[in-house]
């Protein structure tokens, strides 16, 4: 956009990463335009960053907003650079995410329109989308057995409940089958999933999760159901399914993600919007490797993201 500048000096600490029918954050002041480019590539769209204005001191408090399939949904699922995306957000001070997602239902109580924040994820992604920053001469394992931050999710169940007034219905808690796409399910997979405890089904919460936890982010996603999966006998899922529900209840999900950054701008979240709880732990994942056996590829591309960690 012209006039809009390409640099932002300040650090900027909360970003929102927007999925199906949530591109744009229309009621926030564009404040820049960044084009980062990262050791993993370019993320999926330039980074906006918009300012918020903090409900209790009235300051605009800057957003970084991503847009994961690009500015016009060009990217599919396995496309997706979350490599690049998360990079490009951690170097630009980013450590809370709160990422938007529509999602399939897998459970007759949670209908199309519904909101889910889920608290777990079942892999069923194939190995096809890049998923560390630990590879090629520098081995790191960190911690994924709660992959979305339960203190963030408090704070966004907190959000979406005071909206149920409003037409927003929330389910506390979930788990995502993460699934490899771009085509949906088969009914035997849709009923396996279902047998497994599955609550929604979507294509983008991995490897953005697990990539989120290795950068020290705190992250949480906000799903939106669009369909029952096909396991329902009405449901036979199509595009234009998902994107009439989506279209429909838009003005939900955006009030529902406004809420959450109204509440992350109080003073009293700055510790849980800085991530403090998981400081240090990729410096200590990264030692397993020994500095002589490190390459000078990984080294130069982790220094990158986490400056002084392994100097």
């Amino acid at each position: 956009m012209a006039g809009v500048p390409n640099t932002y000096a300040d650090p900027v600490h909360i970003a929102v990463i927007g999925g199906t029918g949530l591109q744009t954050l229309p009621s926030f002041t564009l404040a820049a335009t960044l084009t980062p480019s990262t050791p993993w590539g370019t993320p999926s769209s330039p980074i906006s960053i918009l300012h918020h204005p903090s409900p209790t001191t009235g300051k605009p408090i800057p957003i970084a907003f991503l847009s994961r399939h690009g500015l016009h949904h060009e990217l599919a699922p396995h496309e997706v650079p979350s490599r690049a995306n998360i990079a490009a957000l951690r170097s630009i001070g980013v450590r809370t995410i709160i990422a938007f997602s529509a999602v399939g239902s897998l459970q007759e109580e949670i209908r199309p329109r519904d909101f889910v924040v889920p608290d777990q994820i079942i892999d069923r992604t194939k190995g096809i989308r890049p998923f560390t920053f630990f590879e090629g001469g520098m081995v790191g394992h960190v911690g994924f057995g709660d992959p979305f931050d339960e203190g963030l999710a408090k704070i966004v169940r907190k959000c979406g409940h005071s909206l149920e007034g409003e037409g927003v219905t929330l389910h506390d808690r979930g788990v995502i089958i993460c699934m490899e796409g771009p085509q949906f399910s088969t009914r035997a997979e849709s009923n396996l999933y279902r047998s497994w405890g599955g609550s929604v089904i979507n294509m983008s919460a991995l490897p953005e999760a697990k990539l989120a936890r290795e950068a020290e982010i705190s992250y949480q996603m906000i799903c939106m159901a669009t369909d029952y999966d096909c396991w329902h006998e009405s449901e036979d899922v199509n595009v234009e399914m998902v994107m009439g529900h989506m279209r429909a209840n838009a003005e939900n999900a955006r009030r529902f993600v406004g809420a959450v950054l109204d509440e992350l701008s109080k003073e009293e979240h700055g510790e849980q919007v800085l991530a403090k709880h998981l400081d240090g732990q990729t410096k200590f994942a990264g030692s397993i490797t020994a500095e002589e056996g490190r390459s000078e590829e990984a080294l130069k591309k982790m220094s990158w993201l986490f400056p002084g960690y392994f100097d």
